[in-house]
């Protein structure tokens, strides 16, 4: 198909049977602090909280009687299987969805409550992906793709069509990309409409498959992906997505997770509303291109593509957030062992607001502090803090950019081992589902002894355990077979500075 076909099909979508237009709002707040005139699509509005909606009508009401009858199949992380189930609803066909085990339980109940017959299995969307299409060959039923389908993509194409009736001509659109249809529907309406716009296409760093595809120059399949923002967590993008991708984007830029944690409060604070990891891409990615670029104010649009988000997961936006947004330090201090020396520390930092202070003795010398501070301009702030008390000659180790000290060491300090022999520190991951944590224990407990044991449930995308093990050197190469034969994802953190200083 070509442009010409796009346009044709998106102008005439079906989509408005059972999406809204949804509003594009001004952004107050991040406008004065971005120095642009920032809008918010709110695709978060539509009925089942997410853009997919519009794709999964658009290519279902298109179905012609034998399809429908067989009945529809898809796979999800959760919103193109909440779009197929309304979609279903409305036009009286049977919906089976396959689901990745690891989708928040807000979404597989949505999914219920719309009469879809949820099948779960695997841990990502490739996995469900891989079931679904097991079915569709027993079972006969008709697969609806969640984004590499010509009317899925110009379904969500639609929301170009709106936002350029909406602003006219936006300088940039800055899109979340998983499997690429958002994009690519996007990307195509906007640069044959408005060729000046520029159009921004966002990934998380753990799962950018899109950008790997047009560095490698067509669709690859990673290894892994994060599943944090579990809306856009695809190992591989569609092969018609990249060919619309890699000829309308103008740009890819990924965020981590502390940048999409800081993204959910911005949008929260200007709307009230909580938009899920997927749902804030845009706007972090929007802050860190702006952040680099140069001229006067100009509109940009960042897309709120859902706002399916468990409740419980909060709890790990909230405590991430203030990091992302450089409005926390996390640092470890050396003071000396007397009377007196944590009052000299607290005016040391002036009038900072402490966030964390964990201390537990260590020798009768010297004591090692781990805290958290408020910053108040960002990293600057933070870079004049270390400064200022490294003047003082207080050794000082910048820890808020380590992954394990945010974690787990913040949460244990002072449960160093003294005398401890061969220990070894790992860090693991693991899909959040009953059985793993188990499979563990069971597989490293039975043969070395655990000397140290973190586990925190943070309501987030995986199980995070860090453990000390104590394994001779002479047994390392076995106990390393051991790890790669459990299939977690594993790292050896036994140098990690937040380790020798606090816990070995």
């Amino acid at each position: 198909m070509n442009a010409a076909d796009y346009i044709s099909l998106i102008q005439g979508a079906t989509v408005y049977d059972i999406a809204i237009k949804t509003p594009l709002d001004r952004a107050q707040k991040l406008s004065h602090r971005l120095g642009h005139r920032v809008w918010l699509k709110r695709e978060d509005l539509q009925p089942v909280f997410s853009f997919k909606l519009r794709g999964a009508y658009n290519k279902i009401s298109q179905l012609g009687p034998e399809d429908l009858e067989k009945g529809i199949i898809c796979s999800s992380a959760g919103n193109h299987a909440q779009g197929v189930a309304l979609a279903a609803g409305k036009v009286g066909a049977r919906a089976v969805i396959v689901m990745p085990r690891t989708t928040p339980r807000i979404k597989v109940e949505a999914v219920k409550s719309l009469g879809g017959d949820v099948v779960l299995t695997g841990d990502s969307y490739d996995d469900a992906y891989q079931h679904a299409q097991l079915l569709v060959r027993h079972e006969g039923l008709y697969f609806v793709h969640p984004f590499d389908d010509p009317l899925v993509i110009a379904g969500q194409g639609t929301i170009g069509m709106e936002i350029l009736e909406q602003l006219q001509t936006p300088s940039t659109v800055f899109i979340p990309i998983g499997g690429g249809g958002l994009a690519a529907g996007i990307a195509l309406y906007v640069k044959n409409q408005s060729p000046d716009t520029k159009v921004i296409g966002v990934e998380p760093t753990d799962a950018a498959s899109m950008q790997a595809a047009l560095r490698a120059g067509g669709p690859v399949t990673l290894d892994h992906v994060g599943i944090f923002a579990d809306g856009v967590a695809v190992k591989r993008v569609g092969e018609e997505t990249f060919r619309l991708c890699q000829h309308y984007l103008d740009e890819i830029v990924t965020v981590d997770t502390d940048e999409t944690c800081a993204a959910i409060r911005d949008v929260f604070e200007e709307t009230r509303s909580i938009v899920e990891p997927a749902g804030a891409l845009a706007v972090a990615g929007m802050k860190k291109y702006l952040a680099s670029s140069q001229g006067g104010p100009e509109d940009v649009v960042a897309i709120l593509c859902g706002a399916n988000v468990n409740f419980d997961r909060l709890r790990h936006i909230s405590e991430r957030a203030s990091v992302g947004e450089q409005q926390e330090a996390l640092i470890a201090v050396e003071i000396p062992e007397q009377r007196g020396s944590f009052m000299s520390f607290c005016e040391a930092i002036g009038d900072r607001n402490v966030t964390e202070f964990n201390y537990r003795f260590n020798d009768r010398e010297k004591a090692r502090i781990f805290v958290g501070l408020e910053l108040m301009d960002g990293v600057d702030d933070k870079n004049s803090l270390i400064e200022e008390l490294r003047a003082l000659e207080y050794p000082v180790v910048d820890l808020s950019n380590n992954e394990m000290a945010k974690l787990h060491v913040r949460h244990m300090v002072g449960g160093s081992g003294q005398g401890m022999q061969n220990e070894r520190l790992h860090r693991f991951e693991f899909p959040e589902r009953p059985g793993t944590l188990m499979k563990f224990l069971q597989t490293v407990g039975g043969e070395w002894n655990i000397s140290l044991f973190h586990y925190r449930n943070h309501g987030a995308d995986y199980g995070r355990v860090l453990t000390g093990v104590q394994v001779p050197d002479h047994e390392l190469q076995e106990f390393h077979h051991h790890l790669d034969a459990l299939g977690y994802v594993y790292y050896d953190e036994s140098d990690n500075p937040a380790y020798q200083m606090f816990l070995a």
